[in-house]
Formats: C-alpha cells, sequence, structure tokens
C-alpha cells in the first residue's frame, strides 16, 4: 500500500510537473459567499438547488464567466444577512474587481453576467486591494482542504478581509492553490510565507514569481509564453499581453517570441483517489527579441 500522505496528488506531482500553464483559463470571475456545505461541484445543485443551479450555469455560460464560492476562513457555516458578490475581470487591458451584497444566492439572476466581459461596469463597489482566494474545496479533494486552509488562515490573520477560502480552482494536484484578483496570476505549492509575499507583491502591482502557474485569462501555451518572459524582464501585472499564444508584447512597445513545446509525463492522477493518466506539459525552449 502507498503511504496516505506521500500519495496524494499534489505529492505525486510536485516530483516533476511544472506549474507554469496549469492555471484554469477564466477571465470572468463571480464569486458568491457561500459559507454552507458545498457539493462536488458548485452548480450541482446541492448548495443552491437544481433549478437556482442550472438557470446560473447557462448564464454563466452564455457570458463567458466562472461562478465560484467563497467563504471567510475557518469553519462557520453560518448564513450571512448580507452576502458578498465579486466581480472581476482579468484581462490586462481591462483588469478591474468590484464587490457589491445580496441578501439571497438568487439576487444573482437580477445581474447581468454578460457585463463583466467588459470595463468595469459599476455594479458595486471598486476593490482597489488584492483580493485572495485559496482553494479549500475539500468535497472536491483532500489535498484542498489539509493544504488550502491553513494558508487562507495565515493570510487571514495578515491581510484581514481580503482573504477569502474558496471553491475548486482547478488543478488539485498543485495545493495549496491560490488565486489573485483582478489579475487571475495563480499560484501553486506556496508555504504561508510565500503566499504573503505574492500578495504583498501584487499590492504593489507586482508580479511575484515563485510559484506562478499563470494568468487565468490565458491559455496554457499563452500562460507559458508570458511567464518566460517575466523570468527576464520586470514588467507591472498589467504591462504584458499575449497575442497567438507565443509572441508576448509590453505596454512599451518591446515584443518577444516564445518557442514552445509539448511534452508528456508520466501518468499521475489529477486528483487524489482518481486513476493516472498520461499528463501533457507545455514548456517554454527559447525566447528571440522581435522588432516593436
Amino acid at each position: 500500500m502507498p503511504d496516505t500522505i506521500t500519495a496524494t496528488c499534489s505529492a505525486l506531482s510536485a516530483t516533476d510537473e511544472p506549474l507554469a500553464g496549469t492555471a484554469a483559463q477564466v477571465t470572468g470571475w463571480v464569486c458568491l459567499e457561500f459559507p454552507g456545505a458545498w457539493g462536488r461541484d458548485v452548480l450541482d445543485g446541492t448548495a443552491l438547488g437544481l433549478d437556482l443551479a442550472r438557470e446560473l450555469d447557462a448564464r454563466a455560460d452564455a457570458a463567458g464567466v466562472r461562478i465560484m464560492f467563497i467563504r471567510r476562513p475557518g469553519r462557520s457555516t453560518a448564513a450571512p444577512d448580507r452576502r458578498t458578490v465579486l466581480l472581476a475581470q482579468s484581462h490586462p487591458a481591462r483588469s478591474w474587481c468590484e464587490r457589491l451584497e445580496i441578501a439571497y444566492p438568487e439576487d444573482l439572476l437580477d445581474l447581468d453576467l454578460g457585463l463583466v466581459a467588459g470595463r468595469a461596469p459599476g455594479l458595486g463597489t471598486p476593490v482597489t486591494d488584492p483580493v485572495v482566494l485559496v482553494c479549500a474545496h475539500g468535497k472536491r479533494d483532500q489535498c484542498c482542504a489539509v493544504l488550502g486552509r491553513p494558508v487562507a488562515a495565515a493570510l487571514a490573520e495578515e491581510f484581514g478581509d481580503v482573504v477569502w477560502e474558496c471553491s475548486h480552482t482547478g488543478g488539485h494536484r498543485f495545493a495549496p492553490s491560490q488565486i489573485l484578483l483582478p489579475t487571475g496570476y495563480t499560484y501553486g505549492r506556496l508555504t504561508v510565507q510565500q503566499s504573503v509575499e505574492a500578495v504583498r507583491a501584487a499590492a504593489r502591482g507586482e508580479v511575484y514569481r515563485t510559484g506562478l502557474r499563470g494568468r487565468s485569462c490565458w491559455d496554457a501555451p499563452a500562460q507559458v509564453a508570458e511567464l518566460a518572459v517575466r523570468e527576464l524582464v520586470d514588467a507591472p501585472a498589467n504591462d504584458l499581453t499575449v497575442h497567438a499564444n507565443s509572441i508576448v508584447t509590453h505596454r512599451d512597445g518591446r515584443r518577444w517570441g516564445v518557442e514552445l513545446q509539448e511534452r508528456e509525463l508520466p501518468p499521475r492522477p489529477a486528483s487524489c483517489g482518481a486513476a493516472p493518466k498520461p499528463v501533457r506539459s507545455v514548456v517554454a525552449t527559447g525566447i528571440r527579441a522581435l522588432a516593436p
């Protein structure tokens, strides 16, 4: 029998799987405060009921946004008098985050989720400090709960109300996993102190590179290309844009072409208890400066 600690999906992944290019591709975020019991999927009907879950799922899909649950670090399940909703857009050309409150989850139906795809719509109060989402979705995978909750608790002591536990972010095997809004920069395998440093850097408009999985608005090749350029260039969070997956442009006009290669890694479980499957990883093999 494999050891129950070393055989977790996160431990197996940490031996050889690169982090770059593993952030879930999400551009628009709708985060609903829901401290009660979560199902395996937030819209499976366990928490919201089937009718509301199906309607929100259809609207989110049409709007191109992702609905997530958030809760304060800790184990309280009491329903709040008013629920916080965080709306965010992660594309560097229009990155923003707003906060509002609703009385009931079904009040989300009163929001035009399509507005999240554009510039800040003014539906709520602008959020200027980085928001921290730490995956603690134990129903989805034990690594998220065991490794994520202590990180969320420590970050909350340091940064207060901008820190939330959140539902599945994509990639249990990179736990502890955290996302910074509005940028969508996603991290994995960070210690508590490294997580603190990542948030401090974001507050300065910088990008902390340790444990960085990618910016959520890009697909995997584009995430890898951006991070490869960030190893060479210190650039504020919203100063780099990726075009055609592998052309990275700086706000000042500089451009780089990044050579990418897909590699197949040995099979491993994507989640604890899942059957091992081969994993394809995108890596940068070269960078060249291009004419502006």
